[in-house]
């Protein structure tokens, strides 16, 4: 397995995660994760951090998450943090508790979001209608979970090749940057969703939008990390938009229309 390295010190590592790839396994299937390559690559981070116990036919599963202080989804890419150290581990996770990391991602969306700048506070709980799926609003269910995002919009664009629609108008997309303040389980997809504008292609939250600009993915980068290190240094990290949703925003054109 093939990961790349975007930064190391003695404390931590952040990686750039390939699409495809879970974080770690779920006690249940068989497939290569990042747990997998942080054992055979830096076997000295093997026990750092804490294993998840979940229940499985019956029995209790041990989860092995070595340093692993918070996950991406399998088919998000990009900056991964990792801790090195029992030490690193708990400040880093501190970090994350205390909302003093700094997280950006690009996205992009069905249709043109309206606002430039705007901020969804919307409490994450679950979907009555599928257990893999979380919801915002009213009709969540089960414990509320407090959620903040915020977002940008860097471009918004339409795709001259598509069918009109019956106002005469091609179909539109909105690439942007999200800054989540938590970090609840599927966030950004969430609010999204919530804000109606699902990201391209996720499988889960696009509802009956059809799979977009040649992606079979959901179209989320975790584009970079910043906060500050227990040694007090400054940790700036950014990784590259994949090619597959750099394809799709260069098969597309630039609205020029003012909302």
């Amino acid at each position: 397995m093939k990961i790349d390295v975007l930064f190391e010190n003695q404390n931590l590592l952040i990686i750039n995660k390939p699409v495809g790839i879970v974080v770690h396994g779920d006690g249940k299937t068989d497939e290569p994760t990042v747990v997998d390559w942080i054992l055979e690559y830096h076997t000295e981070i093997n026990g750092v951090g804490e294993n998840m116990f979940i229940q499985y036919k019956g029995q209790e599963i041990e989860i092995n998450r070595p340093g692993i202080v918070h996950r991406i989804d399998r088919e998000t890419s990009g900056c991964l943090l990792i801790a090195k150290t029992q030490e690193s581990f708990k400040y880093l996770k501190e970090l994350f508790k205390t909302k003093n990391i700094t997280k950006k991602y690009l996205a992009l969306v069905y249709g043109h979001i309206k606002s430039d700048t705007g901020v969804i506070n919307e409490p994450i709980g679950r979907s009555a209608k599928d257990f893999r799926m979380k919801m915002a609003g009213p009709h969540a269910r089960g414990r509320l979970r407090d959620a903040e995002t915020d977002y940008r919009v860097i471009e918004r664009y339409f795709d001259s090749d598509s069918k009109k629609d019956i106002q005469g108008q091609h179909q539109k997309y909105t690439f942007v940057e999200c800054s989540p303040k938590t970090g609840r389980t599927h966030q950004i997809r969430v609010h999204m969703k919530w804000l109606n504008h699902p990201l391209i292609s996720d499988s889960l939250y696009k509802g009956k939008r059809k799979n977009s600009l040649g992606l079979s993915r959901t179209a989320l980068h975790a584009a970079s990390l910043s906060f500050t290190d227990q040694d007090n240094q400054l940790i700036e990290v950014s990784c590259d938009l994949p090619a597959d949703i750099t394809a799709a925003i260069d098969s597309l054109s630039v609205s020029e229309t003012n909302l």
